[in-house]
């Protein structure tokens, strides 16, 4: 299977990196801390949603600004301790495309992205993230937010996803939808092309156009 695209939209956690370890040393940290118990905080989706959204779901309002400054301060100083480290192909992936042809989408705020892509040495010419938004996944606004300051049709762009929240943005914001299973089952995952992650592609540059393909 060939995908012809004019622009590439990457999710950055479990897409170009793992965070997994430092996520979640500082969630059960923070839950601990706004005595939120084991058994509740289990059944809360993380992934692929903004910290405001999971905070709106275990606490009161009035507490929720407080305790988002405090979930992104904790993570942000978490990164230098190891726990975020490149996925497979992602440098090599990125390192084929043309600039100006892609960009990073996230649900982290603009602070905690950038620490964990410098982190990682991935220095993104475009990034959209919980800051930039009022929706955000399974929303579309945040991927046709990144097809627009690409400057490119939503149409003609492919999104790169590992959660079905993110995978369900792109769709509804009309794009094609690569999975990666690198934190959910295949059979969870809803999209154009299922792949283990970015090692298992490759890219070329053809008149202009970026077309990816699956490894043999």
């Amino acid at each position: 299977m060939k995908i012809r695209a004019q622009a590439l939209l990457f999710d950055n956690d479990g897409t170009l990196v793992s965070s997994l370890e430092s996520v979640h040393r500082c969630w059960t940290r923070w839950a601990g801390e706004y005595g939120i118990t084991a058994e509740r905080f289990g059944k809360v989706e993380l992934h692929g949603r903004t910290a405001a959204e999971v905070a709106a779901d275990l606490l009161p309002a009035h507490v929720v600004p407080e305790a988002v400054a405090r979930i992104e301060d904790l993570e942000v100083e978490d990164v230098p301790n190891g726990g975020v480290h490149l996925l497979p192909g992602t440098l090599d992936l990125l390192g084929a495309l043309p600039s100006g042809r892609w960009a990073v989408v996230t649900s982290a705020t603009r602070r905690l992205a950038e620490a964990r892509l410098a982190a990682v040495g991935v220095l993104p010419g475009t990034l959209i993230a919980a800051d930039d938004i009022t929706r955000g996944k399974p929303d579309p606004e945040p991927y046709l937010l990144g097809a627009r300051a690409l400057g490119a049709d939503p149409a003609a762009c492919v999104v790169f996803e590992d959660a079905p929240a993110g995978l369900r943005s792109g769709r509804a914001a009309g794009m094609t939808t690569v999975a990666l299973t690198t934190t959910h089952p295949a059979a969870e995952l809803d999209a154009d092309l299922v792949v283990e992650d970015l090692s298992a592609l490759s890219v070329q540059v053809i008149d202009g156009v970026v077309e990816i393909s699956a490894r043999d």
